[in-house]
């Protein structure tokens, strides 16, 4: 229960690092308002990729868990910029997708490299 809860905070935290460097780097103020703006559809994102994998099974898992509620994170929120007319600019897109998937894929690498010992010990 701790760690589908703590995979899915792990996540939000790397989508609001995101938004957060992003409304940083383009001079607008880090404010709660701008953060919730921009980085609503990527934490709906976020949401519903847990929810359609079922993340809370294998929650640090890199594939196929981590990989999918990435590339849904990702989906969700470019779909739903474009849908409201944000910009979804072919370079925004890379940089988002790349960031996000070192992110989320890189602080679960990281929990299966920390936990390996209690793997180990149950097998």
């Amino acid at each position: 229960m701790f760690r589908s809860l703590g995979a899915l905070v792990g996540d939000l935290l790397v989508v609001l690092l995101f938004i957060a460097i992003g409304i940083v780097q383009h001079g607008t103020p880090l404010t709660s308002q701008n953060i919730v703006l921009v980085g609503w559809p990527f934490a709906a994102g976020v949401l519903l990729g847990h929810l359609a994998i079922r993340a809370w099974h294998a929650p640090f898992r890199l594939w196929p868990h981590g990989v999918f509620v990435w590339a849904i994170t990702l989906a969700t929120g470019m779909t739903v910029r474009t849908l409201l007319g944000g910009g979804t600019e072919v370079f925004f897109v890379i940089v988002a997708a790349l960031v996000t998937a070192v992110g989320m894929l890189g602080w679960r690498a990281a929990a299966l490299f920390l936990t390996r010992g209690e793997r180990v010990a149950r097998s």
